[in-house]
């Protein structure tokens, strides 16, 4: 039995809560005395807008967890416990806090980005140098990493038999919760030295960004609301998730990505659903479900290759030749600026913009555009979507957007491409998404609204519209542009296509 530690640091980065919290119940578990730290890390930090959404996000959530460290202690008459805060490099800022509080231990949950791994390995260093340990514990995903194998021993690289393996290895021990409040005694006060407030966000370099106005709620209690909210109308997931304009999806994608909910509590209350309710009521449980596969399924896509950061999956697909120029320039401006003509396409680009949230099919057709009919390289839309997603993630975005370019594992078939017109007029029929990002195409007809510049010159006259001042012309043919695409991706696959196969 080994012997408990004295003393040990917590260190938090994309698990932004108490409640469940794998590297924190070990901590507790292991010290006597445990203290909390998050850094500000400049290195991820100084690179950002100064108005960055996620930063605003991080900084509130932070307050949360700094005052659920307080209330556990104080649960068990513990008063002085803070979570320490810094503003550097986590490289420099861990191992240095680590020597000066005199720990036998740091621990930390799992971060398999590659940037965060090259970190992690500096802090270990610097940590090992001092004759600290570092431990690490999965916390981000259901299974991680090499926890689900092909029978040859291999990482999966197709979703669906990942999905049944990892639906069969599902039980109730992989999604238990981590107890913490029994062991938080060991929390303890925060020595005086090292005892500051938390930073402002103008002390941190950023401007605020007003949340609230933009129903992004923060925090465990943030994240909690929204379950509640989603699992009363999750039967009702699989009819409504794929219309923009509908209360379809659950919202938990920033809270996932910065920790302030559990992965495991959220797969048990899906798996609990399934078991639980009436057949007839089960279908959207299971498929919101399977989007949690699907993340963990991307996770270990990166973990075991790495250089998907950068390049196609298949690597064949490295060869296809993207529009490039002053042309190609013009295209990804207008995509990005919402300009492209097509109303859905616009609509999603203002979204995210004015938001940092994109519906979930959105991204599907706005990718599927910005490839397909743009002819432009997945990276330019991937890193655009990196700089300005709220709930960015690099290994999901990237197996976004290789699903969409036809260059990933169990991509979007090459010779599909996305109808922007069709997709329009099947997921938001009424308009209302449009009408509401697209505010100068409200008076349109629902019929004309999907392609403006083919409405019928009374509904633009009655609607005061002039398509090429009031609201831009295509920028592309769809119908052109889908033959050039798969031209393009001809000269890769070698292989010719039915024409009716490509249009969706």
């Amino acid at each position: 039995m080994e012997k408990p530690l004295d003393t040990a640091l917590v260190w938090f980065r994309r698990d932004l809560r108490t409640a469940d919290h794998a590297a924190l119940h070990h901590a507790l578990k292991a010290a006597r005395r445990v203290w909390c730290v998050f850094v500000y890390d400049r290195d991820i930090l100084d690179p950002l807008p100064r108005a960055d959404r996620r930063v605003a996000f991080i900084h509130a959530s932070i307050a949360e967890l700094d005052q659920q460290l307080a209330d556990l202690a104080a649960a068990r008459g513990t008063s002085g416990v803070r979570l320490i805060v810094r503003h550097g490099s986590a490289a420099q800022e861990v191992p240095q806090l680590a020597a000066a509080l005199g720990v036998q231990a740091v621990y930390t949950n799992h971060d398999d980005e590659p940037a965060a791994l090259a970190r992690d390995a500096m802090v270990r260093d610097g940590l090992a140098s001092a004759g600290i340990a570092m431990h690490t514990s999965k916390d981000h995903v259901v299974f991680e990493r090499s926890e689900l194998l092909t029978g040859t021993g291999k990482p999966y690289g197709v979703f669906t038999p990942y999905k049944n393996s990892w639906l069969k290895k599902l039980e109730p021990f992989f999604v238990k919760a981590y107890p913490i409040e029994r062991h938080a005694a060991s929390l303890a006060p925060v020595p005086a030295a090292h005892a500051t407030a938390l930073p402002s966000l103008e002390a941190l370099g950023f401007r605020p960004v007003d949340l609230q106005a933009l129903n992004i709620p923060t925090g465990s209690s943030g994240a909690q609301r929204l379950v509640a909210d989603f699992m009363a109308r999750i039967g009702a997931y699989e009819d409504t998730r794929n219309f923009p304009a509908v209360k379809g999806p659950s919202y938990l994608s920033v809270h996932l990505r910065f920790g302030t909910v559990s992965v495991r509590e959220l797969a048990a209350l899906a798996w609990q659903h399934i078991q639980e309710a009436p057949p007839a009521q089960r279908a959207g449980a299971q498929v919101w479900l399977s989007e949690l596969v699907w993340r963990d399924f991307y996770h270990q896509i990166l973990h075991h290759h790495p250089r998907v950061v950068g390049a196609c999956f298949k690597p064949e697909f490295d060869r296809i030749v993207w529009e490039q120029g002053e042309h190609a320039d013009a295209l990804f401006k207008a995509w990005c600026e919402g300009r492209t003509g097509y109303p859905l396409v616009d609509a999603a680009m203002a979204q995210i913009n004015q938001t940092g949230y994109m519906h979930n099919r959105l991204r599907m057709v706005v990718a599927s555009f910005l490839v397909k009919d743009l002819g432009l390289d997945w990276r330019r839309g991937e890193a655009y979507f990196a700089l300005h997603l709220n709930d960015f993630d690099l290994a999901a975005n990237n197996g976004g957007w290789q699903w969409a370019a036809s260059t990933g594992c169990d991509a979007q078939p090459w010779f599909r491409i996305f109808n922007p017109v069709r997709q329009s007029e099947t997921f938001d029929p009424a308009g209302k998404f449009i009408r509401r990002y697209l505010p100068q195409l409200a008076a349109l007809p629902d019929a004309a609204l999907h392609a403006p510049w083919a409405a019928r010159p009374i509904d633009l006259a009655s609607a005061g519209i002039v398509v090429g001042r009031d609201y831009p012309l295509p920028v592309v043919q769809h119908d052109e542009a889908r033959l050039r695409t798969l031209e393009r991706y001809k000269v890769v696959k070698g292989s010719g296509v039915a024409a009716g196969e490509a249009a969706d």
